[in-house]
């Protein structure tokens, strides 16, 4: 398969989440903050305002803030997370222009305000896996990640309770607190969900048989495995360490490998994030 067809794939892929993702965007707004009169932050929570407010249609406050947000996004992110960003925006308006599919109510406000956080974290860890994001103060997000390295969903919840915390003029108190917990839940589920993106385990083993661990681990895994000199200071002895970089299902065979070898062996594994370094945009 050649570049061009890998791009398009990729493209098609993006896109294709990108839909998911707002599809469950748009739910998490229709059947549980609207009905239940919650909030939301930077631009959404001014179309649930205006809608609560002067009844603008949602779909259409979405579509006109956020486009003025994308000249912004044009200015400071890469071009394509602007593109990408445009496709979740239209499919997040149409969306929003569809009736309520749950058609859920409940006098315990406690639950949408938690249920449509859960949704709105998963909703955006899908987009932002697509390479693009909801606009809005995901894209204020976006440019305070790229610059300064906040977590994105650290600093949407910043730009967002600069929204959410006025609209308790329109929405009542109470509404307002459950809007901060709504905005906090997603905001939580959305960094749980990056820093999870791309991860793996690191495995480092310390063996007097280095040579034949290394074989059987590189006959099992069909990977790289690194060799790094080290020199054991209590007994001044040098000795390769062995390193791997693999998947949890990996750990599961690495483990009784090396053990089978050489029983005495030394195995820690770690827990890492990134094992490219392109990948730390998505995952902060």
């Amino acid at each position: 398969m050649d570049s061009i067809q890998l791009k398009t794939r990729q493209m098609v892929q993006n896109g294709l989440q990108i839909v998911i993702g707002a599809f469950i965007y748009a739910i998490a707004i229709n059947d549980f903050l609207i009905p239940h009169q919650i909030g939301e932050g930077g631009v959404t929570g001014l179309t649930t305002i205006g809608y609560y407010a002067l009844h603008i249609p949602p779909a259409y406050t979405n579509f006109v803030l956020n486009g003025i947000l994308m000249l912004v996004g044009f200015r400071y992110l890469e071009k394509h997370t602007v593109w990408y960003s445009l496709w979740a925006v239209l499919w997040i308006s149409i969306f929003l222009k569809l009736p309520p599919l749950l058609n859920y109510h409940t006098n315990q406000t406690l639950i949408p305000a938690i249920a449509g956080g859960v949704l709105m974290g998963i909703a955006m860890e899908i987009i932002f896996r697509g390479e693009g994001t909801i606009a809005g103060s995901t894209i204020l997000a976006k440019i305070v990640n790229r610059y300064f390295g906040m977590q994105n969903g650290s600093a949407m919840l910043m730009f967002d309770l600069l929204v959410a915390i006025p609209s308790g003029l329109i929405i009542g108190f109470q509404n307002m607190i459950l809007t901060v917990i709504e905005l906090y839940v997603s905001a939580v589920v959305l960094n749980g969900l990056l820093s999870r993106f791309g991860a793996r385990k690191a495995v480092t083993i310390i063996s007097a048989q280095t040579d034949e661990v290394t074989a059987e681990l590189s006959a099992v895994l069909h990977q790289g495995i690194t060799l790094i000199k080290a020199k054991g200071y209590y007994h001044q002895e040098k000795r390769p360490m062995i390193y791997v970089i693999c998947t949890d299902k990996q750990v599961a065979q690495i483990v009784p490998l090396v053990s089978s070898v050489d029983p005495e062996a030394l195995v820690v594994v770690d827990n890492v994030h990134s094992v490219k370094g392109e990948a730390l945009g998505k995952l902060l």
